[in-house]
């Protein structure tokens, strides 16, 4: 295969995983689910963000992955508010079992660390790069984020470049499953949508995971880089 015939693959990939995502989720029994979640949380008033919020932080503590509620938040609150309430909501659940783990549970989270055989690798990196490996590993989850949030607390690094880095780095990944939940609402409620709207809709989609896609791949790289370095050096 060619490298022009692996790129054409490649993007043609991207763009078959974006429409499949629209339509598994629509074949999924999720649309009742949000749409109970979402008539909750209307009922709320101005509470119904941050009840959400709180639900999603207790989720992500408790080691429940988060997408299924962002792609939620997408779907109810829309692109642009989904994604300031998951945005905080990820950034103070991180936050929340960081401090758990350095101050509360650590000989717990130690235990747990131990049997990870990337731990050592990733915590040796981190007191060489600090910020950088944090960020890194938000933006190629080599380890889930709940895990992620824990682990973190074990290393040397400080609370706040911590929380700052995972608030930035986190960003791709939580606008592209925000976005794929705002898609999916809008294509439960398609009606009087133009052509323009859901071509919109389509292109702003790939385009999101296609920049996903690339920004994983160059961490997941340089990731396994500094990883492979910090093991040689130990060896």
């Amino acid at each position: 295969m060619t490298e022009k015939t692996a790129k054409i693959a490649k993007w043609s990939s991207i763009a078959a995983i974006a429409i499949a995502a629209l339509l598994l989720m629509r074949a999924l029994p999720l649309d009742e689910a949000t749409k109970a979640l979402g008539q909750w949380t209307d009922s709320l008033g101005a509470w119904g963000p941050v009840v959400f919020g709180f639900l999603y932080v207790i989720a992500a503590i408790c080691f429940v992955p988060g997408s299924l509620l962002t792609l939620a938040a997408g779907a109810i609150f829309g692109l642009w508010n989904g994604f300031a309430v998951v945005s905080f909501s990820s950034v103070t659940a991180a936050s929340c079992a960081f401090l758990i783990s350095r101050y509360v549970a650590r000989s717990k989270v130690e235990s747990m660390a131990k049997s990870n055989e990337r731990f050592g690798a990733i915590d040796a990196a981190i007191d060489e790069g600090g910020w950088k490996i944090v960020g890194l590993l938000r933006l190629s989850p080599a380890i889930p984020f709940s895990i992620q949030n824990y682990f973190f607390g074990l290393t040397n690094i400080k609370f706040w470049p911590y929380m700052l880095t995972s608030w930035v780095a986190m960003v791709p990944g939580t606008f592209l499953y925000v976005y794929l939940g705002h898609a999916a609402g809008a294509a439960a409620e398609s009606d009087g949508k133009s052509v323009g709207e859901w071509a919109l809709l389509a292109v702003g989609l790939v385009a999101t995971i296609v920049v996903a896609v690339y920004v994983t791949h160059l961490a997941k790289k340089k990731l396994k880089n500094q990883t492979e370095l910090k093991n040689d050096e130990a060896h």
